[in-house]
């Protein structure tokens, strides 16, 4: 049996040129007794992690990848896991593109690229 030790409200608030543009609320029910800093850095962290996964599924549609090979579906993550923290830093073009853009870019012309991403 659970019970519960902490409750909380958690609120996000989005902001498109400075107007607030979204407002959305959720709970947050823990069995755990913590500091609201303590659990903040735990949600930020958890977060944090799903956007990474996210990307890593939208950017390069690991979700869909069905490599059978176990050793194989390993190397591939980290490739992949390499490649995107690589895409982050790198600088493509005068204007911000997304992951998948920059994907795109780099890999159409890799040779326009290639001395950049070497020195990263």
């Amino acid at each position: 049996m659970c019970i519960q030790k902490e409750s909380g409200k958690i609120e996000k608030r989005e902001y498109h040129n400075r107007s607030r543009r979204e407002r959305d609320s959720g709970g947050e029910i823990s069995s755990l007794a913590t500091d609201i800093d303590e659990t903040e850095r735990a949600v930020r962290g958890h977060w944090m992690i799903e956007s990474y996964h996210w990307h890593l599924d939208v950017t390069f549609r690991e979700d869909g990848n069905h490599t059978l090979e176990k050793q194989a579906a390993y190397n591939l993550n980290i490739i992949r896991k390499l490649a995107l923290n690589i895409l982050k830093i790198a600088e493509v073009g005068h204007c911000r593109l997304s992951m998948r853009k920059k994907r795109y870019a780099i890999g159409t012309n890799p040779e326009k690229y290639l001395e950049e991403l070497m020195d990263l």
